[in-house]
């Protein structure tokens, strides 16, 4: 445990683990739709140390506790955010001196959150808290050792004070890849429907019309799945994890394990009804009237015709429809299928510090060449099509 930074009006107290900070406070803080204490305890408790080290502060006032700033310690590997003109360089960088491509972070968020969230209770002033943690986050990084703090995936609209902070403190930001997020307008199949743009409305129906005459699949919702099936679950999971290109965590079967046995869990699971072969998997977590799509499995050695994301994406909104949902929200990459199935995408953004001068000067002037196009190919489809819009979050 490690006190006291702070100013006049809040301090900070930072502690080795999620559970040493009562579970009310994780309540208030953390409110459902937002991923609370069952989640840091997860990612705690699976094992996967060798990647981040886990550390949470608590904001205190004159009256007792007011926020929670969950935090994590990381080598980030810097291709993850180089734009891919950069690339080359790095490349060449990486057989001269490895180690500068690696820069010990201290993130504030969470490790495969779809955003960042600071639990600050209502009616505190929410700037000078992100103020106290900012500069509490500065302390705790030294004495890490890091060189870059990062404000990790905050909400570009509706994030009060993140903004102003960065004025204040000299941050700078950086283009994130966004978040996905589709409304629910009611409780029917065709609501849903009739929210999407004519020509995605019927390229969906076509598809599933397809899916209804294609190879007979069986669904079923789980929580709590035995050994067995998490097997078969995680293995879909590491399929898809190679395939994907960006690879920020490295999740493990125990995560899976832990995640699972959670009351918001539930595991949306595809099998082919011929050989009982599990083809794809959803793991959601169902909070108040919020859907989170948070990982998928894919068997990619199946035929292409299967549409079995789409597939998938249909069992999974039947499901929510079922729960009373208004909406889903499905994560960052792997844009293309969630645009055709009507997700929006959430700007979001990285504030950045390097306690190097002349390092914070270079990062940040490299920050400013990042935008969507630049950091996937489905986003840079989309940019094209979509000019209209204002991708870029900084409206740069």
């Amino acid at each position: 445990m490690h006190r006291r930074i702070g100013s006049a009006m809040f301090d900070v107290t930072w502690f080795n683990s999620e559970a040493e900070i009562p579970a009310a406070l994780w309540e208030i803080c953390f409110p459902a739709p937002l991923e609370g204490q069952w989640w840091y305890q997860a990612l705690e408790r699976c094992g996967i140390e060798d990647q981040f080290t886990f550390r949470y502060g608590v904001v205190y006032g004159s009256n007792g506790p007011v926020a929670i700033a969950p935090v994590f310690l990381m080598n980030l590997p810097i291709r993850l955010v180089v734009p891919p003109g950069l690339l080359p360089v790095v490349n060449l960088l990486e057989k001269f001196t490895p180690r500068i491509l690696y820069q010990k972070t201290l993130f504030i968020g969470s490790p495969c959150s779809d955003e960042g969230t600071l639990g600050v209770i209502p009616g505190v002033d929410r700037l000078e808290v992100l103020r106290c943690v900012n500069r509490s986050v500065r302390v705790l990084a030294h004495s890490f050792n890091a060189s870059l703090q990062v404000w990790k995936d905050f909400p570009a609209a509706g994030n009060e004070g993140l903004g102003e902070l960065a004025r204040l403190e000299g941050l700078f930001p950086l283009v994130s890849f966004p978040g996905t997020v589709v409304g629910l307008p009611g409780l029917r199949k065709e609501d849903y429907f009739a929210s999407l743009k004519a020509s995605r409305r019927n390229k969906l129906k076509k598809k599933l019309r397809l899916i209804a005459e294609g190879v007979p699949m069986d669904i079923e919702i789980l929580q709590a799945p035995t050994a067995d099936i998490l097997d078969e679950i995680f293995a879909l999971f590491w399929q898809t994890y190679e395939k994907g290109e960006t690879k920020f965590e490295r999740l493990n079967r125990n995560f899976f394990e832990l995640i699972g046995i959670q009351p918001h869990s539930h595991f949306i699971v595809m099998r082919e009804r011929a050989s009982g072969d599990m083809v794809a998997f959803m793991l959601c977590f169902a909070l108040r009237d919020r859907i989170i799509n948070k990982f998928i499995g894919i068997d990619y050695q199946r035929p292409k015709e299967w549409f079995l994301y789409f597939r998938l994406w249909d069992a999974m909104l039947d499901w929510a429809l079922l729960q009373g949902a208004t909406s889903i929200q499905s994560g960052q990459t792997g844009y293309a299928p969630k645009i055709e199935t009507g997700h929006q995408l959430v700007p979001l953004i990285n504030y950045c510090c390097h306690r190097n001068p002349l390092m914070h000067r270079i990062i940040a002037a490299l920050a400013r060449t990042v935008n969507w196009h630049t950091l996937d190919d489905d986003l840079a489809s989309y940019v094209k099509a979509y000019p209209e819009q204002k991708p870029n979050p900084l409206n740069k």
